[in-house]
């Protein structure tokens, strides 16, 4: 397992030899600094930490400056963990780069999806209204609160509410090109979340 921490940047597409049109999304990836590797002994699993994105020291706290001069690096914005990986090859401070992976290869992208806000029912679940008449009294509802016997709503039961704003994985996309100069990649397909946000791109667990 391998991995690395990165920023939407938007998409765009590129041409195969072929002239075969690819959609892509641009990945800022990297450089990442590993923060930490977290062993079997002290803390029950195997990881790297790894830190993307410089913070000001006025904006980090003191226990998050003390956490990145272990490092000799600037505290980060986005920390994320990447389990199931080899210690071994791994020290604290080293940098990882956009070149961990290569062309052709096949990834998993985990990023936070747009916030839509407080939504009803019909954007939401995508159920249909009633008729839009005067004499009717049922226009965007969200119907039936289920049977009256239990006397609450039922676990489940699609209403208004946040949409959006969710953790996602989107797997098995594959790394169209890799520009180590400027720590680019371009990924088939698209991945969750605005522009600028920010992604974690793991190997695929997927055959």
């Amino acid at each position: 397992m391998k991995g690395i921490l990165g920023k939407k940047l938007g998409m765009t597409q590129v041409f195969t030899a072929e002239g075969i049109v690819v959609p892509v999304t641009v990945i800022e990836a990297g450089p990442c600094v590993i923060l930490q590797k977290k062993d079997q002994e002290n803390d029950g699993y195997e990881a790297v930490q790894l830190g993307f994105s410089d913070k000001k020291e006025k904006n980090a706290t003191k226990p998050a400056i003390g956490h990145a001069k272990k490092a000799n690096t600037a505290p980060k914005r986005y920390i994320r963990e990447i389990r199931g990986i080899n210690l071994g090859e791994y020290e604290v401070g080293q940098e990882v780069k956009a070149d961990v992976f290569t062309e052709g290869e096949f990834v998993d992208v985990t990023g936070v999806s747009k916030g839509k806000g407080f939504q009803g029912v019909i954007k939401r679940w995508g159920q249909s209204r009633g008729p839009m008449a005067h004499g009717s009294r049922y226009h965007r509802g969200p119907g039936s609160m289920g049977s009256i016997q239990a006397n609450r709503v039922p676990k489940g039961k699609r209403l208004p509410g946040h949409m959006g704003h969710e953790t996602i994985t989107i797997q098995k996309l594959e790394v169209v090109r890799v520009d180590v100069e400027r720590n680019v990649l371009l990924v088939k397909g698209s991945i969750p979340g605005p522009k600028n946000s920010f992604v974690k791109i793991k190997q695929t667990v997927k055959k």
